[in-house]
């Protein structure tokens, strides 16, 4: 088979795992995060072939941890996914087990760190993807999904439970997207980081004196 159909036939197994996923992390989040991928991996000289495969595979265990609440990785448990559908496609054992890492490493909160550049490509991508305007617009999505209010002034963003109604598209932002373009791995993914933490810095400021009544 040649590797670009292998891809199509992952992405197409891939969308499969999106049924009825949460807005926040639905297949066009995928999609955007690919196309980030292919963007940066072409400028950082990384496999395509295999980032597009990570790519499309890498929020396959999200449903399980949406479930649980947070209490489970949907790295962890997608990259587990991810090697047993694997087995099925004629793709070297090296490449597989890039793909496996590249899914296991792209979270922030694990003990996997990005090691390989296709792994650092995928974990910029999707850090991109979580701000910005695009990435607001899914802090406020989520916050939706989980029954959180707008805003809520009178408690401290750092001591708010994750998935209460406190769990705000603010707290979202003061507790991680805030923090995400220090941690960006490639040289074209900090570049794009600090233009879309801009915006959510000026965003953020607007939406507080708005919320206040100020403007």
């Amino acid at each position: 088979m040649p590797m670009k159909d292998t891809v199509e036939a992952i992405r197409i197994l891939a969308q499969d795992h999106f049924t009825g996923a949460k807005h926040s992390h639905d297949w066009e989040h995928t999609l955007r995060v690919c196309k980030l991928c292919m963007r940066i991996g072409r400028i950082e000289g990384a496999d395509l072939e295999v980032l597009a495969m990570a790519a499309y595979l890498h929020d396959i265990g999200r449903a399980h941890q949406d479930r649980a609440k947070g209490s489970l990785c949907h790295a962890e448990i997608g990259s587990g996914i991810a090697r047993e559908l694997l087995k099925e496609f004629p793709i070297p054992v090296s490449s597989k087990e890039n793909i496996v890492h590249c899914i296991q490493a792209h979270r922030f909160r694990n003990s996997h760190h990005p090691e390989t550049i296709e792994a650092k490509v995928l974990f910029d991508a999707d850090k991109l993807d979580a701000i910005g305007a695009v990435g607001i617009a899914r802090a406020y999505l989520f916050a939706g999904e989980v029954g959180a209010l707008l805003h809520n002034p009178d408690v401290d963003p750092e001591q708010v439970k994750p998935y209460s109604t406190n769990d705000t598209g603010y707290r979202e932002y003061r507790v991680k997207l805030s923090r995400i373009k220090d941690c960006m791995l490639t040289s074209e993914g900090s570049r794009m980081a600090q233009e879309r933490h801009a915006f959510m810095e000026a965003f953020f400021e607007r939406f507080l004196k708005e919320h206040e009544g100020l403007v």
